[in-house]
């Protein structure tokens, strides 16, 4: 079997600088000969969560809710042997879309037995000037919760960026991004 890693962008904006920095992840990790998707959650109309609880009564790996694409997302992660979730930080977090979406994939995995273990998970965030750390912390409390296994890098994958491609701006930031792919790739190499 092929090794996959899917990514989610939860910013509303079109390759804006949260895509382009994930993109630099993918990019290191298809070097490697890892396949890798990037799918751009954040302008899509995800549902919050309900926490009606229906999707570990059901046991089928799904959401009952069906008025968005959540369970093909669900489905990408089940797919794929590794996972990032890279969130522009809004008002000091994640934004709206990563947080439904990340409730609703989580909350569907932890009910249906853990089915997101094993699988490694990486967080990336971008900001103006604070909240990073907030956004990769929270992204990667789930991977944790979920029993995931979290690469490290050369710092946290958090890169400072306001307007379109400011991205590059930031060397230390782009770095860190491509220690992550490296590690991701080596770490996924070790567990196939």
């Amino acid at each position: 079997m092929a090794i996959k890693v899917v990514a989610f962008n939860g910013s509303p904006r079109a390759n804006g600088n949260t895509h382009q920095a994930l993109q630099v992840v993918l990019d290191e990790l298809a070097r490697e000969g890892i396949g890798t998707e990037l799918i751009d959650i954040g302008r899509e109309d995800i549902k919050p969560c309900r926490a009606c609880g229906s999707c570990g009564k059901n046991r089928d790996g799904r959401c009952v809710i069906t008025e968005d694409r959540m369970n093909e997302h669900i489905q990408r992660i089940m797919e794929a042997q590794g996972v990032i979730i890279g969130s522009p930080v809004y008002f000091g977090n994640m934004t709206a879309q990563t947080k439904a979406f990340a409730d609703r994939a989580f909350y569907v995995a932890k009910g249906n037995g853990d089915m997101f273990r094993r699988k490694v998970g990486a967080a990336v965030a971008v900001n103006r000037r604070a909240g990073a750390l907030d956004t990769f912390d929270e992204i990667n409390k789930l991977f944790l919760i979920s029993q995931m296994i979290v690469p490290g890098s050369s710092y946290w994958n958090t890169v400072t960026a306001l307007k379109p491609g400011d991205l590059a701006k930031d060397e230390e930031g782009l770095r860190t991004l491509h220690t992550l792919g490296q590690n991701m790739a080596w770490l996924l190499k070790r567990l196939e």
